[in-house]
């Protein structure tokens, strides 16, 4: 991601290409193109907020609309790492015209788009909004105009192949700070609102090469450059812990049926096979530090 401000730091942009990144989540999640597409969005608006945020720091969007898709949720950490689902992957809807996947209709509008931020102090900041459209963009830059008081133009595209492989994926936040001048603002606005498409802007050109065509003659600054990623925090240790919440006798069933007891990271779509063996040290750890001090 790379974010400018101009000189008088009245404007800031964030400019994000993150095509590797959610091809990734596709692959682990085998989304449809719609799923795909919804989710990239989420996982990118996730990824650059999330930028904004001091060490250790975290940020998590939830979206529902009632829609097929169900749930779409997306937790970013300060470093430029995400991590994220969706809860229909196989739903895929008809295109809204050629070219045009119609998240929206699949995100649905009959619910909220929710923010959690975690600064690692006692308690967090959670903000929401109703949802405006279901098409992300949108939602989060009346997000920020209504919850943060930061006026935004917000961009966010998937470009998704005819193979369901991700070709171009990124994000645009035009965002006015303090005493930003009315007329400087539509003007890098309407910029770039012409430059076109944020997703296949990526694909082609520089992301410094964006931020030109979207300035012009306007002076600015380049504040940074990080790199993206997609990344689990899962671990065997992690989901092991968590299989033991589940009923005894679901364990015990799992075990004979399957001779393992498989559990799924939603998020990365990681499959973990533990062993009676394994669960059984499990359940030993467990008993020795429930039992009582002598």
């Amino acid at each position: 991601m790379l974010r400018v401000m101009n000189r008088d730091r009245t404007v800031r942009i964030s400019l994000a290409r993150s095509t590797i990144l959610v091809e990734e989540a596709r692959r682990r999640q085998n989304t449809t193109p719609t799923a795909s597409a919804a989710l990239g969005r989420t996982l990118t608006a996730a990824v650059m907020m999330g930028l904004d945020l001091k060490d250790g720091g975290s940020i998590t969007l939830r979206i529902n609309g009632g829609g097929p898709l169900g749930t779409i949720l997306a937790v970013a950490e300060s470093d430029g790492t995400v991590r994220g689902y969706v809860g229909n992957p196989s739903v895929d809807l008809p295109e809204k015209s050629r070219g045009k996947l119609d998240v929206g209709g699949a995100v649905g509008t009959a619910g909220f788009l929710e923010v959690v931020r975690d600064m690692g102090l006692k308690s967090v900041f959670t903000g929401s909004v109703p949802l405006q459209s279901g098409e992300i963009a949108e939602d989060l830059a009346y997000y920020f105009t209504m919850s943060e008081q930061i006026p935004s133009l917000v961009s966010l595209g998937v470009l998704v192949e005819p193979d369901g492989t991700i070709s171009g994926a990124g994000g645009l936040f035009v965002q006015a700070m303090p005493g930003a001048e009315p007329d400087l603002l539509r003007e890098i606005e309407e910029r770039a609102l012409k430059v076109g498409p944020v997703s296949h802007l990526v694909k082609e050109a520089e992301l410094a090469d964006i931020i030109g065509d979207i300035m012009g003659d306007i002076p600015y600054d380049i504040i940074d450059q990080i790199p993206i990623y997609f990344r689990c925090k899962c671990s065997r240790e992690k989901v092991a812990s968590i299989a033991m919440a589940l009923e005894e006798e679901d364990v015990q069933k799992a075990l004979e049926d399957q001779g393992c007891l498989e559990v799924w990271c939603n998020f990365c779509g990681e499959v973990y096979c533990l062993s009676t063996e394994e669960v059984e040290s499990i359940r030993q750890r467990n008993d020795s530090r429930e039992s009582p001090l002598n």
